[in-house]
Formats: structure tokens, C-alpha cells, sequence
């Protein structure tokens, strides 16, 4: 990478708009401190002292495509109950778009609650729904999302699978045949369910577990050749262009064409690993639509997992840090 190739492209993301299409929730915190344990049981007694909410999922996507300057429009269903209040207000706060989300009363707006004492994470507990859209919402979702990109000129289009429901079979297909019509580039972070249903995307980008289970394969980590296999594998069901595996401590594993390598991950000081992929395949969605090549994407969305993981709790990337450190590994 020449570092006035990197300037230039960070520059470009000011210039972009981003479509979100995945499950948003809210990552709520109980923050406290460990004096004493229960008399009732042997756990300890978390004493809260301050409570966030913060907006996780594919909202997170949104926030760290937005913080690297681009304007994303994020699309989602919800509940019409008090947490879809919530996130209403959190999307007016940071400033994003409402437009492209559906309030249901078949549905629960999903919310994870994080009790943390002292910076140590103690207990997580989920309220949510992962049953598939109805019939009704998902005709309305659709029919709502594809008046968006007829009245927006996006850049890339995200899908961020947590399984809640959203992305069911029908969604998935009518938007990639909709976008591959308009040669709008295709980002997807999956889960489990649907792994399969991402065909001719332009980058997929599960982590090593999902795609060992997707693929119903085990291998070692370190293992490069049993890794190539497998990605040979995973392209000739999905033919997707780009693979982007990430492998934890280990890095991000790329391949595009014949050409395929592993990024090693950069020495860090982990504080919290929540978040890393939603801001991997956010940058991996910007530099895909300023037509970065796969290797430099790769090396920059590997370093922008990594600083996240230096901060507790879900929050968005640095763009001024994000761009010091990939200008560190580049030549003039």
C-alpha cells in the first residue's frame, strides 16, 4: 500500500453511502463493583453505580460506517414496544436515518444487557425473538427496502446476520438479485442459519467457527492448506468473488482469484472482544466501494478489529487512530 493511496481512499469514505441490512439491538450495560457475595447463593452481589444503552448489531455496522465519515442507511425490523423507543432515540442521538426501519407487533426488539463489575464482564442476559419474519412483515420489509435503493445511490450494500429472524431466505435472494443488477458491491458478515443462502455475493466473511460449521469440516487453525481447501470449498457453493475469514488471534485469512494470504493480527492490549466483527466488515464494506484491492482491504480491516478490541464494550472505530496505523505499515 502507498500511503497516498490510503489518504486518498479514507478521504473517499466522506463521499459514500452505505445500505445496512441486518439485526439491530441494543447492547445495554449494567456497570458496577463486587463487594460482597449473596447470602441467598454463592454468587457475588453486583453493586450498579451507572447504566448505558448503546446500539449493538447491525446499528454497530452503522455506527462505524458512519464514524469513518460515510453516511449509512441502516434497515431493520423491530418490535413496537418500549426497547424500539429506545433505539429510536439512540438512532437520533448519533444522527442516523430511521427510514429503513419497520416497527412490528408480532415481533421483540432484541436487547442484550452486559453486568460488568470493575471491567470485568460477570453475566449477559438476551430478551429477543429468532423466529423468521412473518409472511406479512416480510412483504412489508421488502417492499420498504427496495423503494430505498431505488431513491438512494448506495456505494455497497452490508448484510449483518445475527439470526434473529430478519434475514430470512426470500430477504437474502431478492436484495443480492437487486443489487447485482445495479452493481452495487455486496458485503456479508453470516451466522449459521441461511450460511448458504449468500450466493454471488462480491465478499463473505464469516469467522473460522462459522465456517467450519457451515462447511461441516474441522481443522487446525494453522493449518493454511486445510484453510485454502476449505475456502475452495465455500466459493464454489456461494461464488462469491472475495473470502475474508477472520481467525482471531491468529488474524484475517483473504482470498480473491488465486491469490490468497493470512494477515497476522498486531500485538494488542484486549479489553473486549464484543464488536471486532461489525467493524471488520464495515471497513471491509468502505475500502470494497472506494475499490481497494482485496489484500489492502484485508490489512486494513484487520487492524480496525484489532483496535476496537483495546476499548470495553461495543463502540465504533477511530478513524483518525485507524488511519495513523495503516499509514505505519505503508511504503511511499
Amino acid at each position: 500500500m502507498k500511503k497516498a493511496e490510503i489518504i486518498s481512499a479514507f478521504d473517499r469514505f466522506n463521499d459514500l453511502k452505505i445500505l445496512v441490512i441486518g439485526d439491530v439491538m441494543i447492547d445495554s450495560y449494567l456497570l458496577g463493583k463486587v463487594e460482597r457475595i449473596s447470602p441467598e447463593a454463592p454468587v457475588p452481589i453486583v453493586s450498579i453505580g451507572k447504566k448505558e444503552n448503546r446500539l449493538g448489531g447491525a446499528a454497530n455496522v452503522a455506527l462505524n460506517i458512519a464514524a469513518m465519515g460515510a453516511t449509512p442507511v441502516i434497515c431493520a425490523v423491530t418490535g413496537n414496544d418500549f426497547h424500539a423507543e429506545i433505539i429510536q432515540q439512540l438512532f437520533e442521538k448519533e444522527g442516523l436515518s430511521t427510514e429503513g426501519i419497520l416497527r412490528s407487533e408480532k415481533r421483540v426488539t432484541t436487547i442484550k444487557t452486559r453486568i460488568i463489575s470493575q471491567h470485568q464482564h460477570m453475566l449477559r442476559f438476551d430478551e429477543e425473538m429468532t423466529s423468521p419474519l412473518s409472511a406479512d412483515d416480510e412483504k412489508s420489509f421488502i417492499e420498504k427496502v427496495t423503494a430505498i435503493i431505488e431513491n438512494h445511490n448506495f456505494s455497497a450494500i452490508v448484510f449483518e446476520d445475527y439470526n434473529k429472524g430478519l434475514l430470512t431466505e426470500n430477504v437474502i435472494t431478492h436484495f443480492i438479485e437487486l443489487c447485482n443488477k445495479k452493481n452495487i458491491p455486496i458485503a456479508v458478515d453470516p451466522k449459521k442459519e441461511n450460511f448458504f443462502t449468500y450466493k454471488n455475493v462480491t465478499l463473505f466473511k464469516p469467522n473460522l467457527k462459522e465456517l467450519k460449521e457451515g462447511l461441516k469440516v474441522d481443522f487446525d487453525k494453522k493449518d493454511k492448506a486445510a484453510l485454502l481447501k476449505a475456502d475452495i470449498t465455500l466459493k464454489e457453493k456461494l461464488n462469491n468473488k472475495i473470502s475474508l475469514i477472520t481467525l482471531s488471534e491468529m488474524g484475517v485469512y483473504f482470498s480473491e482469484g488465486k491469490k490468497s494470504e493470512i494477515i497476522p493480527a498486531h500485538l494488542r492490549n484486549i479489553a473486549d472482544v464484543s464488536g471486532a466483527g461489525d467493524t471488520v466488515i464495515s471497513l471491509a464494506a468502505l475500502c470494497l466501494a472506494v475499490g481497494m484491492e482485496a489484500e489492502d482491504l484485508s490489512i486494513v480491516s484487520n487492524l480496525s478489529g484489532g483496535l476496537v478490541c483495546e476499548k470495553t464494550g461495543v463502540v465504533p472505530i477511530d478513524k483518525k487512530q485507524l488511519l495513523e496505523e495503516t499509514l505505519k505499515l505503508c511504503y511511499n
